[in-house]
C-alpha cells in the first residue's frame, strides 16, 4: 500500500470532478443537463488567434522542446498589453513570467515562496486554488472574510495581529470570482500600503479583467505606485480571449517573486506547444475589437438572468464585469443541497457557494457561458422550479 503524503490528505475532491461524474449518471438516463456552473467560455477565439496556430504548427521547426519563459515575443506581447490596457510598464525580461494558465502559476508561486508555517491570507468566499495551494505548500490559510455589506472586499484592519506577524502572502481578485464585486483603483492603493506595512507579497488574480460590461474598465494592482515592490498580478487568455483550453497566461510584477517562479518552474515543466505561443502572441497583439462584441454578448447573458432572478424577488447585483452572477437562495436551503435539488429535479447544474469557502453559504454562482438560447431555457427552468418550492 501507498500512503498519499499528509498535505494531500488534506485536500478534498475536486468539486468539479465530482459533479461531472454525478451529471454523467443524469445523462446516462436521458436527462438533458444545463450546465452553469464551470467558468470555461463557450465561444472560440477569434478565427486570427486559431490561424496562427495552425500556420505555426504546420512549420516543422515548432515542435520541439521550448524556453521555459515562452518566447521573448510573448514576453514583449504583454508587456505591450500591459501598457496599452493599464498604461503599466513592465521589464519582460525580469518581471514577467508565462504560464501554462494561472492556476499552475498560483501553485507555483506559493511553492516557490511559502516557508511550512507561513500564513497566507486567502479570500472566503475565493477561488479554491488560493486555499488549496498554500496546504499543499506547506502553509496556513487564514480566511478573509468578503462580506456583502462591504461590496465583497476584505477589511484588511480586522486580520488579527498575531496572524499578521505570521503572514507571508495575501491575495486578492476583482473582478472577482465567486461574487462578481468589483473594485476600483483607490482599493487597490490601500491594499499596496498595507502590504508595505505588514511586510506581505500581494497577490492579485486578475483573470477577468477584460470581461466587463456597461463601460466599466478594470483597474491592476500593478497601476499603483509601489506596488511593483510587493506584488505580483496573474492574469490569462483563458477569459479574456476565450482561450480557457489553451493554458496560457502570465505572471507580471515583483522581479524577486518572479525570479523565484521562474526557478520553479523550470523543475516542473518544459514549456509550452510553440504554436500555442505564437497563437497566445497574435492574441495579445491582433485586433482587439473583438472582445467588445463578445462583453455584449455576455452582458445579454447576464440581463437575461438577472431579470429573471428579480422576477422572483431575489435582490440579486447585477455585476459590471466576470462571468458569474452571485444568487442567493432561499432561507430553508444549504447551499449543497439547493444546488443538487436543482439539478436532480430541473436539470440545472449551478455551483454551491460553499464551495469557494464557509462565507459562500447562503448563495450559488451561476455562469454565463453557454449560448444565449441555452441562458434563455436555464432561467426558464430555474424560475419555474424555483415558484414551486
Amino acid at each position: 500500500m501507498v500512503d498519499s503524503a499528509q498535505r494531500i490528505q488534506k485536500i478534498p475532491p475536486y468539486f468539479f470532478a465530482v459533479l461531472r461524474s454525478k451529471i454523467a449518471a443524469l445523462e446516462a438516463e436521458g436527462h438533458d443537463i444545463i450546465r452553469l456552473d464551470v467558468g470555461s467560455p463557450d465561444m472560440p477565439p477569434t478565427p486570427a488567434i486559431i490561424e496562427a496556430l495552425y500556420d505555426s504548427a504546420t512549420r516543422s521547426d515548432t515542435h520541439g522542446y521550448q524556453s521555459f519563459n515562452g518566447t521573448p515575443a510573448l514576453r514583449e506581447a504583454w508587456s505591450e498589453m500591459y501598457k496599452r490596457v493599464f498604461s503599466v510598464h513592465l521589464d519582460q525580461e525580469t518581471e514577467i513570467v508565462n504560464l501554462l494558465g494561472p492556476k499552475e502559476g498560483i501553485f507555483h508561486l506559493l511553492q516557490a515562496t511559502t516557508n511550512p508555517g507561513d500564513v497566507v491570507l486567502v479570500p472566503d468566499p475565493g477561488y479554491p486554488t488560493y486555499h488549496r495551494g498554500a496546504i499543499m505548500a506547506g502553509g496556513k490559510p487564514y480566511p478573509v472574510p468578503l462580506e456583502p455589506s462591504q461590496g465583497f472586499t476584505p477589511n484588511l484592519s480586522l486580520i488579527p495581529g498575531e496572524i499578521l506577524e505570521h503572514a507571508k502572502t495575501i491575495w486578492l481578485n476583482y473582478p472577482n470570482n465567486p461574487t462578481g464585486a468589483t473594485v476600483d483603483l483607490d482599493f487597490f492603493s490601500q491594499a499596496v500600503a498595507f502590504a508595505h506595512k505588514h511586510n506581505l507579497l500581494l497577490c492579485h488574480d486578475a483573470a477577468y479583467t477584460q470581461v466587463s460590461y456597461n463601460g466599466y474598465k478594470a483597474p491592476s494592482v500593478l497601476q499603483v505606485p509601489g506596488a511593483l515592490e510587493v506584488a505580483v498580478e496573474f492574469n490569462s487568455l483563458s477569459k479574456s480571449h476565450n482561450m480557457a483550453g489553451w493554458r496560457t497566461g502570465v505572471a507580471a510584477g515583483n522581479p524577486a517573486a518572479i525570479k523565484s517562479m521562474l526557478t520553479y518552474k523550470t523543475n516542473v515543466d518544459s514549456g509550452h506547444f510553440r504554436p500555442i505561443l505564437e497563437a497566445a502572441t497574435t492574441a495579445l497583439t491582433g485586433d482587439q475589437d473583438w472582445l467588445n462584441d463578445r462583453n455584449k454578448i455576455y452582458q445579454q447573458r447576464r440581463d437575461i438572468i438577472v431579470d429573471g432572478l428579480r422576477s422572483l424577488g431575489i435582490a440579486v447585483q447585477n455585476p459590471l464585469a466576470s462571468l458569474y452572477i452571485w444568487c442567493p437562495i432561499p432561507e430553508g436551503w444549504t447551499s449543497e443541497n439547493f444546488a443538487s435539488t436543482l439539478l436532480e429535479e430541473a436539470y440545472l447544474s449551478l455551483t454551491p457557494g460553499t464551495v469557494f469557502g464557509t462565507k459562500g453559504e447562503g448563495y450559488v454562482r451561476i455562469s454565463l457561458v453557454a449560448s444565449t438560447d441555452i441562458i434563455r431555457q436555464a432561467v426558464e427552468r430555474l424560475v419555474n422550479w424555483w415558484r414551486l418550492k
